[in-house]
């Protein structure tokens, strides 16, 4: 498995936990949603914001690259959030619209993306102004390493809420290779 199909397995998995986890938190009251649970983001809402607010700082970083990606053209016209604990949405529905396109727009890019593209250097900076320069797919992995972390934090919350998140594996996606 290339490295670039292995980063497509990551968006379209990705994808599939962000939907669950926003059918899951979208069974509670925003009241409960909002509510400070004493989490590293306070409120599942917060947390789940949090992943977002990554996903945009990264995306707008990567469509910065050398390669220009149509699908990350669309990330110039979202504003750079202020703050990583901000609350992006505080209506659930507009919430899973927007986390909804995001995905798409992840998955495309992941499509897209040129296999020689992933060992290049991509420079950006941090949000506290620091400028580095590492390799795009380490990068890119973080990406989804951050997702994971922060709806890990999300499953604990709705599980104290005995919400049940469903299943979390990644081997639920991958194909089975055909016995010969």
């Amino acid at each position: 498995m290339s490295e670039k199909s292995q980063l497509i397995l990551m968006a379209e998995y990705n994808q599939l936990m962000n939907q669950r986890m926003f059918n899951a938190a979208n069974s509670l009251p925003i009241s409960v949603l909002t509510e400070n649970k004493g989490a590293f983001f306070k409120s599942i809402l917060m947390t789940m914001s949090h992943i977002m607010i990554g996903d945009i700082l990264w995306l707008k970083r990567f469509s910065n690259h050398q390669s220009d990606y149509e699908s990350l053209r669309s990330m110039k016209q979202i504003s750079k959030p202020e703050r990583l604990d901000a609350i992006l949405f505080n209506e659930i529905d507009a919430f899973i619209k927007e986390r909804a396109k995001l995905d798409g727009i992840i998955i495309n890019w992941c499509n897209e993306l040129k296999e020689n593209d992933i060992n290049k250097p991509h420079t950006y900076t941090n949000f506290a102004g620091e400028t580095h320069t590492k390799r795009l797919g380490s990068l890119i992995l973080h990406l989804f390493l951050h997702q994971v972390h922060h709806r890990g934090q999300v499953t604990t919350l709705l599980s104290q809420e005995n919400v049940d998140f469903g299943e979390t594996d990644i081997p639920e996606i991958v194909p089975d290779i055909d016995q010969v």
